[in-house]
């Protein structure tokens, strides 16, 4: 395995504590248990619709606990489906990264900054100290369907068993490993679906080997630790391993075991790992599937076709599901109003762009994908203009998103109310929106018709901002003063009120 190390060689983090994120998921279940935010389901569940149709009835509240379903009708005793894993609760997503409960989503998003800067190499164990390793299935003997994958939605294509997972590919010129998140529908015993949208990593590694006439090796991850969940959902430089930056933004480096049928090394610590192959020109049907968007995605057509090799499994598995839905009941959207937010603003950084004060992908916007906003301090002409522009196309940001605004440094980017406010006082149309066209999407969008269309897209740039040139001269916002504010602040309580007094953007100095 490339750029791996010994397994004693634990991390630390600056003060020389050992790193206090969670070392598997159900280090983080117990966490997050001890919090209250997980439900136990009890009582017997189908995975036909039953599942998701109860994960989106109870996530109708936002920051709801996420279910563990743990008797499910037609599986073995003891395996169990834990869905949204993130959900809407910022206190599981602080808990994911090593963050204590209590932390806003701009905190998250300022922490997160710092830890997707950092990367720490994965390391190897040996197989017997692989809780993954505890049951293997070859052959055969492999049998995908005693897992409870669920029909999420009625009019899904069938079953899937990779919404909440990980999918590990080999570059199959340089050689490093990319972990990505894509959905998996289950064939039969030992075939799963792979959709995989234009663009993608591991579409692009499946399309080299195939132009060779060599299969693509895969291992997909099924039951996910929320570190990897996370990584695997973001968009990273396509000449490093994610696995690194797994290691970096939990403190301690990813533990992987030698694959038994394949080249890939899989997650030590996961609870349902499979080693594939997609084997050249192995194409059928697939989907469709509800989304992220909130509609079902593209109509049935022809994704990879997945040989299953090979399964091992911990002792009572977890599988993770995560719905994609419209919010707040959507798995993907506060995963992406928080962790996209903080890629898109160090691709800013890295770029060169200055005065930015922060950056948010709105989660009620088709799962985190369809919106950003960036609040920043203008310092020269053009500045806000180059800051969308910039927004829009950089790594982290441009795959699907379709409104970039941007906003004053008195604006907090992640207050809905006050972005429509300034777009409602600061922007005028006719001068301030400009239209990208050709740009990166999906097949999964359902604006764009007929289908075809859909990898291709548009963005919509709103300069929310005071007109630069006139900025000394635009009308005074109202603020409060910030002695008053914190005097008033400090008495909160005495003046009968509870919970803590609101944080508020900007006040007047």
């Amino acid at each position: 395995m490339e750029n791996t190390r010994a397994v004693h060689d634990v991390p630390r983090s600056p003060d020389g504590a050992e790193a206090p994120a969670p070392r598997d998921l159900r280090d983080w279940l117990a966490k997050a248990e001890a919090i209250g935010q997980i439900t136990r389901i009890r009582e017997p569940i189908d995975w036909n619709e039953e599942m998701g149709a109860l994960t989106y009835m109870a996530h109708q509240q936002i920051g709801a606990p996420a279910p563990l379903f743990e008797n499910i009708k037609g599986c073995p005793a003891g395996y169990r489906a834990l869905w949204n894993i993130i959900g809407s609760s910022v206190d599981r997503f602080a808990l994911a990264i090593g963050e204590p409960p209590g932390r806003s989503a701009m905190d998250l998003i300022q922490r997160c900054k710092g830890k997707f800067t950092r990367t720490l190499p994965p390391v190897m164990v040996e197989a017997d100290a692989a809780p993954v390793n505890a049951h293997h299935r070859y052959g055969d003997d492999v049998d995908i369907t005693i897992f409870p994958a669920a029909r999420h939605w009625p009019g899904d294509g069938g079953r899937y068993i990779g919404t909440a997972d990980a999918i590990i590919t080999r570059d199959p010129d340089a050689g490093w490993l990319n972990v990505g998140c894509y959905r998996q529908m289950v064939h039969d015993r030992n075939h799963v679906g792979l959709y995989l949208s234009p663009g993608k990593d591991a579409r692009l590694h499946i399309d080299r080997y195939w132009s060779r006439n060599e299969p693509c090796e895969i291992v997909a991850v099924w039951g996910v630790d929320p570190a990897m969940f996370i990584a695997a959902s973001l968009t990273f430089s396509k000449t490093v391993s994610e696995l690194e930056f797994i290691g970096g933004m939990t403190g301690r480096p990813v533990e992987l075991v030698k694959g038994h049928v394949g080249s890939i090394p899989y997650p030590a610590r996961a609870e349902i790992v499979i080693e594939g192959v997609v084997h050249p020109k192995a194409i059928k049907l697939e989907g469709p599937f509800g989304e992220f968007t909130g509609y079902y995605g593209r109509p049935e057509d022809y994704a990879f076709n997945v040989e299953v090799k090979a399964i091992h499994h911990r002792d009572d598995p977890i599988l993770t599901h995560a719905l994609m839905a419209d919010y707040p009941a959507n798995e993907d959207a506060l995963l992406y109003s928080i962790a996209r937010s903080a890629k898109i603003w160090n691709d800013l950084d890295r770029v060169g762009v200055p005065g930015i004060k922060g950056v948010y992908s709105h989660p009620a916007a088709a799962g985190g994908w369809g919106m950003t906003v960036v609040s920043l301090e203008q310092r020269y002409a053009g500045h806000a203009p180059q800051a969308l522009a910039l927004a829009a196309q950089v790594p982290g940001g441009a795959y699907y998103a379709k409104w970039i605004i941007a906003v004053d440094d008195d604006v907090d980017p992640s207050n809905i109310n006050q972005v429509l406010w300034a777009m409602s006082t600061r922007c005028n149309p006719v001068e301030d929106i400009d239209i990208l066209r050709q740009t990166w999407s999906t097949w999964l969008d359902p604006t764009q018709n007929p289908p075809e269309e859909r990898p291709y897209g548009s963005k919509a740039l709103i300069n929310a901002c005071m007109e630069h040139r006139y900025i000394k001269q635009f009308s005074r916002r109202t603020k409060l003063r910030r002695s008053v504010y914190e005097s008033l602040a400090a008495r909160w309580s005495e003046l009968g009120f509870t919970g803590a007094p609101p944080k508020l953007w900007s006040l007047e100095d």
